[in-house]
């Protein structure tokens, strides 16, 4: 946990709880924890890279992410390998640094080359198998704000005074 310096999730079973609602007229309903949106925030006020891939594809769901500060979301990305390798090119981002956290097997491939691949306790088997940590917390119950609080306690950032806003 000393050496990283980005984060990178999924969206649905990482910072939601997998669930999809569905009304009437075929929108799409996700919810996700307050408290993994704090952390979130925190690490980028705190210097941290922060990056989204997901496979989803929902505006509401980018428009939460970019209100708490995070640029790089890339949504609808079916091939994550290929996303995440444009990601660390980009940035010039080495793979041991980063802690990637993902519940199901699109995310099998990213989790096995970074340096800290992370899951939450509900994740899927193969992915558990792989992870170098497993949240106490489920997806989208606060298991976000579980390695983000890990990693900035180890790393000597994470106080709770930071002065966060977050919706």
């Amino acid at each position: 946990m000393s050496q990283i310096n980005t984060f990178i999730f999924d969206v649905d079973g990482v910072l939601t709880d997998g669930i999809v609602n569905i009304t009437t007229s075929g929108e799409l309903i996700r919810n996700m924890h307050t408290k993994d949106g704090y952390a979130l925030k925190t690490a980028i006020n705190a210097g941290y890279n922060v990056c989204i891939i997901s496979g989803g594809n929902n505006e509401g769901v980018r428009k939460r992410l970019q209100g708490l500060g995070i640029t790089d979301i890339y949504l609808g990305a079916h091939h994550k390998m290929d996303v995440f390798e444009e990601y660390i090119d980009i940035y010039n981002i080495k793979p041991e640094n980063i802690l990637y956290m993902g519940d199901d097997i699109p995310d099998y491939p990213v989790m096995k080359i970074v340096g800290l691949p992370c899951c939450p306790k509900d994740a899927v088997p193969e992915i558990q198998d792989i992870s170098k940590y497993i949240s106490q917390k489920k997806g989208g119950k606060g298991c976000v704000r579980d390695v983000i609080e890990q990693v900035l306690k180890v790393q000597g950032k994470w106080n709770g005074q930071f002065d966060a806003k977050y919706d």
